[in-house]
């Protein structure tokens, strides 16, 4: 009988700013569903997306937004393993292949960030609305480059821009069920994956800079967007149950595997947030900053506003 996960053991699933542990987390977890899973491929792809966010890229300088930064697709890529184990305890096993699409359509679905040598104006955050359909040309690219077959290269399109939400899910033209489960779990995973971070709420903040220089969305203050955040989980929540096949649900199973209790500590850890919020934005703009205390980036998210 395995002991109950501690405190920190909890807290520790949503610390994923080091990609070699994330790395050998997520190796682990898919080696409990094929154990001969071959990572070569993965690996290249997963050292290049590194390179693309540090500024090692050829033809690209580093990406520099704060929300959507390495940390927000690392939270996403090892939620998706996460994620596969647990339909694969299910009963839903995935081949080979679409364990490598997830992973690959994970580590790349907000590369459109990215911006080319010569566009180092702004942050990258003035492609918020089209940073999707950059991102999936990016992979168009790649995948070609390195002569990808036609099919995968067709499922990742579909399969990234499930992550977009300007797009209806069920207007996406996926070529098959498979694919489209595989797209419902991308999608969840990026959801799940950035809204269970640790910092989740303070990193609203970089949220709200990068929507203001896109000039993205009506929000007339952070306190405006705070307060508009338990709507986004509220339909959040709508999303995960219908267009994306509540899928989350497999996270317990993961967990109940791995660490003996079979409760969903993603969802938990969203669901604590957003009681926390209720009580934030109870409180002027001018005040709500004492209550948001994790990571420093209050206070570099106001050095970055100020004139």
């Amino acid at each position: 009988m395995k002991n109950s996960p501690t405190f920190e053991e909890i807290n520790s699933l949503f610390a994923n700013s080091d990609p070699d542990k994330v790395w050998d987390q997520m190796a682990a977890i898919v080696c409990r569903i094929d154990p001969g899973y071959e990572f070569r491929i993965v690996r290249a792809i997963f050292d290049d997306v590194l390179r693309l966010f540090g500024g090692e890229y050829p033809g690209y300088s580093s990406v520099k937004t704060l929300y959507h930064d390495l940390t927000h697709t690392l939270d996403v890529f090892l939620c998706a393993a996460r994620l596969m184990h647990g339909l694969h305890l299910s009963g839903r096993a995935l081949t080979g292949d679409e364990v490598s699409l997830v992973l690959v359509a994970t580590l790349m679905h907000d590369i459109g960030y990215a911006q080319l040598e010569g566009e180092e104006n702004g942050t990258g955050a003035q492609y918020t609305q089209t940073h999707v359909k950059r991102g999936v040309a990016f992979m168009q690219r790649y995948m070609t480059e390195r002569q990808f077959p036609a099919s995968f290269v067709a499922s990742l399109e579909h399969m990234i821009s499930s992550t977009d939400h300007a797009l209806n899910f069920s207007e996406i033209a996926f070529p098959d069920d498979r694919v489209r489960l595989l797209g419902q779990l991308v999608a969840t995973a990026d959801l799940t994956g950035q809204m269970a971070n640790r910092a989740y709420l303070e990193k609203l903040l970089f949220l709200y800079l990068e929507f203001k220089e896109a000039q993205f969305g009506n929000f007339r203050s952070l306190h405006d967007m705070l307060r508009q955040t338990r709507k986004f989980y509220e339909v959040t929540l709508a999303k995960l149950d219908g267009q994306f096949g509540a899928l989350y649900v497999n996270l317990a199973l993961h967990f109940k595997d791995t660490m003996g209790a079979g409760r969903n500590y993603y969802m938990e850890s969203i669901e604590k947030k957003i009681t926390y919020l209720s009580h934030v934005i109870e409180l002027d703009e001018a005040d709500l900053y004492s209550m948001l205390k994790r990571d420093g980036i209050v206070e570099k998210a106001q050095a970055i506003a100020a004139p």
